[in-house]
């Protein structure tokens, strides 16, 4: 039986970010994608200049009503990622909230999408939504460290805290939390940072079990756009394809990665020439060429099982 997935995220012309980023993957693995794009820019922000449009809150209800009227708004997963207006965050809320009423197996996987490196880049009224709308009705969740400790108003300066906001989280509502990046020192050191990751399971007899991870991630000296929505995607796949396992999970999630990054940093050096740093038209992620490594990636990322 296949897997239908509803991806609200947003869309460029050019590249691969939000619903590119997640749709071809998804379905390269075999998921049905219904994608609802809440922005059409021709070209992500990271370059000089930009064009498009922002779908509203009411735009976004049209077209899920337009949906339900066909009778087709039976998914199993929801993804989304990046937004910047809060009523169109809610409603998001509100279609989720319907959906699990329909489906009460559903899985929603949220990237909360708040800022990086001690700023936000959204605004600053999302933080509120994401905190108490959001992350409830999620059952994955994806924040970096920042948006981990602004979710939880804890920080994070050990491996212990992270455990501890990880907990934090899954009080909230998900029951699988990965935290991408983190600040923490890694033990291959300082060419790496560390990820973590902790899921709440139930087993046969009734009783909770809770495993964590901790995976150390090499370090490139790049910046990339649609890294999140690729994240969010894979982590969805293979939670699927292992439900209870997440060290596996996370292994197939940070080695596709891992294998997409390589090839679009090794891509764009060659384009760039010796000495010179890629543009972010040459740093676009060289997707529809990592096909092979999204359907059976090598294992390069190994997790190791935290208490």
């Amino acid at each position: 039986m296949e897997c239908r997935v509803l991806s609200i995220q947003s869309h460029v012309v050019r590249g691969y970010v939000g619903n590119k980023s997640a749709s071809f993957p998804l379905q390269v693995l075999g998921f049905e994608v219904d994608s609802i794009n809440s922005v059409q820019f021709s070209n992500h922000t990271g370059y000089s200049h930009w064009k498009g449009q922002v779908l509203t809150a009411d735009e976004l209800h049209v077209l899920y009503e337009g949906i339900k009227l066909n009778n087709v708004h039976h998914y199993d997963y929801v993804l989304t990622g990046y937004t910047r207006d809060t009523s169109f965050l809610e409603m998001v809320v509100d279609i989720v909230q319907e959906l699990k009423r329909a489906n009460p197996n559903l899985v929603y996987v949220c990237d909360p999408v708040l800022g990086d490196h001690g700023s936000m880049y959204v605004p600053q009224n999302l933080h509120p939504v994401y905190k108490n709308k959001v992350v409830p009705v999620a059952d994955i969740i994806t924040p970096n460290q920042f948006e981990a400790e602004l979710l939880t108003g804890k920080n994070i300066s050990t491996e212990k805290d992270a455990v501890e906001v990880m907990d934090l989280l899954h009080a909230m509502g998900p029951d699988t939390v990965v935290i991408t990046s983190s600040d923490l020192p890694s033990r291959l050191g300082d060419r790496f940072l560390v990820s973590l990751g902790s899921q709440r399971s139930v087993l046969p007899d009734g009783s909770r079990t809770t495993q964590r991870v901790r995976i150390e991630v090499p370090k490139v000296d790049a910046v990339f756009v649609g890294t999140g929505d690729l994240f969010a995607a894979m982590l969805l796949a293979w939670t699927h394809h292992y439900p209870n396992d997440l060290k596996t999970a996370c292994e197939k999630t940070f080695s596709v990665m891992h294998h997409v990054i390589q090839r679009t940093i090794s891509y764009a050096h060659e384009l760039a020439g010796p000495g010179r740093r890629p543009s972010p038209p040459q740093l676009e992620l060289r997707m529809v060429q990592s096909k092979a490594d999204i359907e059976d990636p090598a294992i390069v990322m190994e997790a190791t099982v935290i208490s």
